[in-house]
């Protein structure tokens, strides 16, 4: 398989090529919906191949036995799984490990990486009930009380946490951020799942109030702010990738639908009035594809990477929630119904646009960082 346009590494498309077909093969629509009924959320076989293929380990250095990879090369296997919208708490994890990278001490890095590299899951607790996207604006707060810190206060939105053997939460200590890694014996009992709009997830509120833990949990808080702006970046990207995954998909099935259907005896995709909005999401998509492999390449580069991934966010937004919407207009009644599967888009579409920050907010982000 060849990959269109410029600036592609071996390595994106060698990913690419594997996460197209084992995507495709271990998550077909039937196995979607039977998997968004069940309590887990997610194939646990599967995600075992999944870490069996390194794929939980790309972007973890090789000194904690990791693929010793970058961000750009998590992105085409975020893509597939976001175009056949495949449950996997990958996403969760490669998070986790990049805040660890960011902002853990070397005790922390050296516990955890290695784990989640072979396959042990990762969250992060950094969200709450005002529903803020500025990352700093943290209401729970932790203090110390001997050799332990005391937490309190709540998280919401965090994804797959009654799976997560660790969890990066984020709190206000002395007055500045910091972030503190929990155990999944630190949280047993204080797990409340919430009803998410996207149900090929599951999403959890973590109660932090009367939680002790070591002060040994606590990553370094020197460097708490600079994680939390590399964190909302990476997942600013892959977002972005799953978005952009999941706008082919919708886009695929309904050019199919188009080809197929008939009405006052012609195919309805010789229509304008349909044809037209379709080529228009199409065009958008390969934008936004465009947007996603730039800011992957240029993830790391100062300054302009994060122009990248903001432009990529604000892209992938829009051509997701396009496409998918038009979808459920042509698809006429059927399309408002569970059983049409552009749904499943539309709600993945409102999900994603809802954590990190929407295009109109990448967009307000992005007028300083372009115009001084």
């Amino acid at each position: 398989m060849q990959m269109p346009g410029l600036g592609y590494s071996e390595e994106q498309i060698e990913l690419l090529d594997v996460a197209t077909t084992f995507c495709r093969d271990k998550s077909p629509i039937d196995r979607v919906r039977k998997l968004m009924e069940s309590d887990l959320g997610y194939d646990a076989d599967i995600w075992a191949e999944v870490a069996a293929l390194g794929w939980t380990a790309i972007a973890i250095p090789e000194a904690h036995n990791g693929v010793g990879l970058t961000m750009a090369e998590v992105v085409p296997v975020v893509e597939q799984m976001g175009r056949h919208l495949m449950a996997s708490p990958l996403v969760a994890s490669t998070l986790a490990a990049q805040a660890l990278i960011a902002g853990g001490t070397d005790a922390q890095r050296a516990e955890w990486l290695p784990k989640l590299a072979e396959g042990a899951i990762g969250s992060l607790a950094l969200s709450e009930a005002h529903g803020d996207w500025d990352l700093l604006n943290i209401t729970a707060t932790a203090k110390f009380d001997g050799d332990s810190i005391l937490l309190s206060g709540e998280k919401q939105f965090v994804l797959w946490a009654q799976s997560a053997d660790v969890i990066i939460a984020s709190v206000m200590l002395d007055g500045k951020p910091a972030l503190v890694a929990l155990t999944a014996d630190d949280v047993a009992g204080r797990l409340r799942r919430e009803s998410i709009i996207d149900e090929t997830k599951r999403s959890f509120a973590v109660s932090l109030d009367g939680l002790s833990v070591p002060s040994t949990a606590l990553l370094d808080v020197a460097r708490a702010a600079s994680t939390l702006a590399h964190v909302e970046q990476a997942a600013n990207l892959l977002q972005s990738a799953e978005m952009c995954g999941g706008a082919q998909s919708v886009i695929d099935y309904t050019v199919s639908y188009l080809q197929t259907r008939k009405q006052f005896g012609k195919i309805i995709g010789e229509y304008q009035a349909l044809k037209h909005p379709t080529v228009d999401a199409y065009v958008d998509y390969e934008k936004a594809r465009s947007h996603l492999y730039s800011a992957a390449n240029s993830f790391s580069d100062q300054g302009m990477g994060e122009i990248a991934v903001r432009m990529a966010k604000a892209a992938a937004d829009g051509t997701y929630s396009f496409a998918a919407d038009r979808a459920i207009q042509f698809h006429g009644g059927f399309g408002f119904t569970h059983d049409c599967d552009a749904g499943l888009h539309r709600r993945a579409a409102i999900f994603h646009a809802s954590q990190f920050g929407d295009a109109a907010w990448q967009r307000a982000k992005l007028a300083p960082l372009l115009l001084g």
